[in-house]
C-alpha cells in the first residue's frame, strides 16, 4: 500500500468513525429539501460550532417561517435576540436579513434561479451574497446535489494539512482541488461527513488521539513524530 491510497483511506475513515447524522447542522437544514433553509443554518455554523448553530436555527423556525420573506422583515433586534447562540449575533442576524431580502427580491424567494445555473455560475452567484464565502457556497451546492464540489472546513482543512496531502499554509481551493481529484463526484458528500467526524472524534485542534486514529498509517503528521 501506497504512503495515501484514497480507496484504502475512505474505508479505514468509514470503518473506524462514526457518523452521527443528528449533529451535523446542514443535514438537519437539509432534510427540508429547502435551499434557503440550508443557506440560513450554514451562514448560522459560520465561525461556532454546530450545536449552537442548530439551537439558533431552531430558536427562529420557532417562532417564524424559515423563508426569504419572512426573514427579510424581522427587526434586527428580534432576530439578534434568537441567533444569540451562534455569537456575533448582531453581525450576523444582519447579514441574514440583507442576504434575505437580495433573495426574496431579485429571485422571488426561490433560491433555485441560482441552483439551477452552470456550476461554476452558480458557485460565483451564491459567492456574490452576502455572508456566501467558498465554504457556504459548496455545502449548499454539494448538499443539494446541484453540483459536485467539496466543502473544506476547519475540520478537513486540518485533517488534509496533518495527513499530508496538501501543504501547511495550503489554501482553501488547494485543500477542496485535492480531494475533488482523487476522489469520484459520488464519494465527495459522504467523505466531507467522515472527514469532519475525523477531526472531531480523533484529529483534534489540541491533544489529537494518534493512538486510536483510525487512518493513521496513512498520516503523514503521525508518521512524522513516530518515526
Amino acid at each position: 500500500m501506497t504512503f495515501f491510497d484514497p480507496k484504502s483511506f475512505l474505508k479505514m475513515l468509514s470503518d473506524g468513525v462514526k457518523l452521527d447524522y443528528e449533529s451535523y447542522a446542514v443535514i438537519i437544514a437539509h432534510r427540508s429539501s429547502d435551499p434557503f433553509k440550508l443557506l440560513i443554518m450554514t451562514i448560522l455554523s459560520q465561525n461556532t460550532n454546530d450545536k449552537n448553530a442548530i439551537k439558533a436555527y431552531n430558536n427562529i423556525s420557532s417562532k417564524f417561517n424559515v423563508d426569504a420573506k419572512t426573514l427579510s422583515s424581522i427587526p434586527l433586534e428580534t432576530l439578534s435576540e434568537l441567533i444569540k447562540p451562534a455569537g456575533m449575533y448582531i453581525k450576523r442576524a444582519a447579514r441574514i436579513i440583507e442576504v434575505s431580502k437580495i433573495i426574496y427580491e431579485r429571485y422571488n424567494g426561490d433560491m433555485n434561479i441560482i441552483l439551477n445555473l452552470p456550476c461554476d455560475e452558480a458557485r460565483n452567484t451564491l459567492m456574490l451574497l452576502p455572508g456566501v464565502g467558498a465554504k457556504t457556497a459548496d455545502v449548499i451546492l454539494l448538499f443539494t446535489g446541484k453540483c459536485p464540489t467539496f466543502p473544506v472546513d476547519t475540520h478537513i482543512a486540518r485533517v488534509s494539512k496533518r495527513l499530508g496531502i496538501v501543504s501547511a499554509n495550503a489554501s482553501y481551493e488547494d485543500i477542496r482541488s485535492a480531494w475533488m481529484k482523487m476522489y469520484e463526484a459520488s464519494d465527495y458528500l459522504r467523505l466531507h461527513l467522515l472527514l469532519i467526524a475525523l477531526g472531531r472524534q480523533f484529529c483534534t485542534a489540541r491533544n489529537p488521539k494518534h493512538d486510536v486514529c483510525p487512518v493513521k498509517v496513512m498520516c503523514g503528521f503521525w508518521r512524522s513524530i513516530t518515526s
